[in-house]
């Protein structure tokens, strides 16, 4: 499989061609390669998947195949970074979503995005997100999925500050990456901490089960806490930072200031699940060797599914209803790895988490890409604004039901069978950790058909000009996408990833499903009521528990309580200080040797007079002190 480098350069090739080339092409043209290089980047990952899935089993197993692999840097015998591509299951699948996903949103661009300044420069950096995503799935190492990793945050940087006119856009680029920079230093601190005692980068080494990769860490304890606790938590706030889990979401929501098919990229499939991939890709470690961490990982996932959920009962803006929407889903699967076993039916966390991310990278991106259309038709964002839309947008509003049937848990479509599998998961881990995420599974389905229905049915809106449907360039994503959202749920996802990587055959459980299809059902029959038509309910309750409501519509005040620490605490009583202390004793020390040296240098400028008289009675004057000094001696 040696062409699966094609994978890669290809769209890294296109980026440098639109980037270097791009103001000489026609905005369409560009379009058009971007799109066309995808379009055989797309084919090419599922030739792939093909190939290995279909390839014969190994020991119950499928092979790791490493078909490109080479040397970069060696620092010891046995700690060197090298570069090659690692196919497995998980890499494999996640080349499938993340082409597929990108692929639609290529061709959504071309419509959505059409007459837009920059045109050329947007599908050059779509370029580089997808080239570096796709480079960060199939590293065979940590520490190459780290360069990736930085990568995607620099394009990112690129996408959401694309707008770079607006203050709004560059002020949300801006706190996408310092944000995820915070979170990328403990990354960081953790690999440099695993490889130290390990000595390996590679994932196979440190996934194999084998014992003797970790005898260097055997005992070593810091602050009641192993070294590999510490290192695997560090790792995790990486990831946390890159999925936006809660207390380092902020970024996410004003992330919404860039182009809405960047939204459904990002945002869906490929970079707020990198914190999930990055974790079961070293579930075998975290399991193994810092079980407590995967406890802690539960934990962090379960607040911050519920902070999510309950902060998007209350938005207005479409975009950021989707974004904590998104937060909550990933919080979903985090709390799918951290209750998950190994072997068998313990280890359907893993599986669970997995088919989730799958399953919502699809409906997630058929959310934001019709959010999209609702935006190019009413040209806002705010829901207020909508209203009784269904009637104009036909397609638009049938796949956008489709995804919320499908977030909300209704078979038969896809999410119902992954969250069925997560709170199986989770009650078998603990009753208590199950109803919660019961509970936030039934907020998700009622804050979407509020959604829904305040967009597509209650009082229509006065426009400047009549809604209408979007091209056929936005739809056709959207329709496709939509039947892959109706039809994903029924793969039998058990038989290609699992923990162990054995084939695990999914048995659905009634009780839980049953419970969950009931509680869905009543959550989206009280949004019902309360939105399908004029309601005062809505309102009345709104303030009565105003307090909440005002809480919950500033998202808890944490964009506040970052601000405070930052300015008042970080600013004024560290950077200051710092900063008067550089100014006035460096710097100052500084000057006053300058100062002193030049007026020296201003003192003693006369004895450079040009003069051949006075330099020669200098030179008998001196010679004379030296020969008294020299009889004074002697």
């Amino acid at each position: 499989m040696e062409y699966t480098i094609s994978i890669l350069l290809l769209p890294m090739l296109t980026f440098l061609v639109l980037g270097l080339f791009g103001m000489k092409l026609r905005p369409n043209t560009a379009g058009y390669i971007g799109s066309l290089s995808l379009a055989v980047t797309t084919g090419l990952a599922y030739i792939t998947a093909g190939l290995y899935f279909s390839a014969p089993r190994v020991d119950g197993v499928f092979a790791r195949i490493m078909p490109v692999d080479f040397e970069w840097l060696r620092f010891t015998e046995a700690l060197h970074i090298d570069l090659g591509i690692l196919l497995d299951p998980i890499s494999v699948m996640m080349l499938v979503v993340i082409t597929t996903v990108s692929l639609m949103v290529h061709i959504y661009s071309m419509g959505y995005m059409k007459g837009e300044r920059g045109f050329q420069r947007y599908y050059a950096f779509l370029s580089l997100f997808t080239f570096s995503m796709l480079g960060l799935v199939v590293a065979p190492n940590i520490f190459q999925m780290y360069i990736f990793w930085e990568l995607v945050g620099v394009s990112s940087y690129l996408l959401i500050g694309f707008y770079y006119t607006k203050p709004e856009a560059i002020a949300a680029s801006k706190k996408a990456f310092i944000v995820t920079r915070f979170a990328d230093l403990g990354f960081l601190l953790g690999i440099l901490l695993l490889s130290y005692f390990t000595k390996t980068f590679s994932f196979e080494l440190l996934t194999s089960g084998d014992a003797s990769v970790f005898a260097g860490a055997a005992g070593v304890t810091f602050m009641g806490a192993s070294v590999m606790s510490w290192a695997l938590a560090l790792i995790f706030i990486g990831g946390a930072g890159k999925s936006a889990m809660f207390p380092l979401h902020i970024w996410l929501p004003d992330a919404m200031e860039g182009p809405t098919p960047v939204s459904a990229l990002i945002h869906a499939a490929t970079m707020v699940v990198a914190g999930v991939y990055l974790v079961a890709r070293l579930f075998p470690v975290y399991y193994f060797e810092a079980p407590e961490v995967l406890v802690l990982i539960a934990v962090v996932g379960a607040v911050t599914s519920l902070y999510a959920a309950v902060v998007a009962c209350v938005q207005t803006d479409i975009k950021r209803v989707l974004a904590f929407s998104t937060i909550s889903q990933i919080g979903f699967m985090m709390v799918a790895l951290g209750v998950s076993g190994m072997e068998g039916h313990e280890g359907l966390g893993y599986m669970a988490s997995m088919f989730h991310l799958f399953t919502h990278a699809m409906f997630k991106a058929l959310l934001f890409l019709g959010a999209g259309a609702i935006i190019h038709a009413v040209h806002s964002n705010e829901m207020s604004h909508m209203g009784g839309l269904r009637k104009y947008l036909p397609v638009t509003h049938v796949t956008f039901l489709v995804a919320c049937l499908a977030i909300s848990g209704i078979p038969p479509f896809s999410g119902f069978f992954s969250k069925d599998e997560i709170l199986t998961a989770t009650f078998m881990f603990s009753p208590v950790l199950g109803v919660v995420m019961s509970f936030i599974a039934a907020l998700t389905a009622f804050y979407m058909f509020r959604l829904y229905y305040n967009i597509f049915w209650g009082k229509e809106s006065t426009h400047e000009h009549a809604p209408h449907e979007a091209p056929k360039s936005m739809t056709l994503p959207l329709v496709f996408l939509a039947v892959v959202t109706l039809f994903a749920g029924f793969i039998p996802f058990g038989k290609f990833i699992s923990s162990n990587g054995m084939e695990y055959i999914i048995h659905l459980d009634w009780t839980v499903a049953g419970t969950s299809i009931v509680v869905a059902v009543i959550s989206i029959a009280l949004a019902t009521w309360f939105y399908k038509g004029s309601n005062p309910i809505p309102d009345r309750l709104a303030t009565t528990f105003g307090g909440l409501h005002r809480a919950a519509y500033r998202r808890f005040y944490m964009d506040e309580l970052y601000l405070f620490i930052t300015k008042r605490i970080i600013f004024n009583c560290v950077s200051r200080p710092i900063a008067w202390f550089d100014r006035h004793v460096i710097d100052g020390s500084l000057n006053g040797l300058a100062n002193v040296t030049q007026r020296l240098s201003y003192s003693i400028r006369g004895l450079q007079s040009g003069q051949v008289q006075q330099y020669a009675y200098v030179i008998l004057f001196g010679s004379l002190l030296i020969l008294v000094a020299v009889l004074l001696v002697m």
